[in-house]
């Protein structure tokens, strides 16, 4: 056995610690910029485990109107360094631009899939009708109640039926499919 042998589990778990981080980083972002309830618990358990670097990093970074620039400057930042050590693991050899597209990239999709999911799960939670007073559940709603009125404006419930979420799926793919390819492209011609 090689050092090949190492580099699927080295690189699985860069990517999965940073991507966890980098997750809990955009959706404190996401929280923050969408005025989430700031004392539900998960965002508090969010503030917490990002606090010390943002805190640190906002010394240096100031914020640009509501937008937090420090969390998206480490986001950025973690994400190359996560991409670089894949990419060093990986031995292909790549620019400092194109890194920074890749990261881009990465982020642009993480918040894609963050609004993707959340979407879903809301819809799958209103089939079953859940407490509304759990914490999760109304983050859920705050995070993604600002795409589905925009929807329904489109396309009201028709008999009952809330059709929202499924022009926002589509719509999310979509911008997926119209986003991605040049940033991928970009990232080759870089590279």
């Amino acid at each position: 056995m090689g050092t090949a042998y190492f580099t699927n589990p080295v690189v699985f778990l860069i990517t999965t610690l940073f991507g966890l981080y980098i997750l809990a980083l955009m959706l404190r972002f996401l929280f923050q910029w969408m005025d989430v309830d700031y004392y539900n618990p998960v965002s508090q358990f969010l503030v917490s485990i990002t606090q010390p670097p943002l805190k640190l990093l906002r010394s240096v970074v100031p914020s640009i109107g509501r937008i937090d620039t420090a969390s998206i400057v480490l986001m950025i930042a973690l994400q190359m360094t996560a991409g670089l050590a894949v990419f060093f693991n990986g031995g292909a050899p790549i620019s400092v631009a194109a890194l920074f597209i890749w990261a881009l990239t990465e982020l642009i999709t993480l918040l894609i899939n963050v609004f993707l999911f959340a979407i879903i799960i809301r819809a799958l939670i209103s089939w079953i009708n859940p407490d509304s007073y759990n914490p999760a559940v109304s983050l859920l709603y705050t995070l993604t109640e600002p795409l589905l009125r925009l929807s329904r404006k489109i396309i009201p419930p028709l008999s009952g039926i809330d059709l929202s979420p499924l022009l926002i799926i589509i719509g999310l793919q979509m911008l997926k499919m119209i986003v991605l390819p040049p940033l991928q492209q970009m990232i080759m011609l870089l590279s």
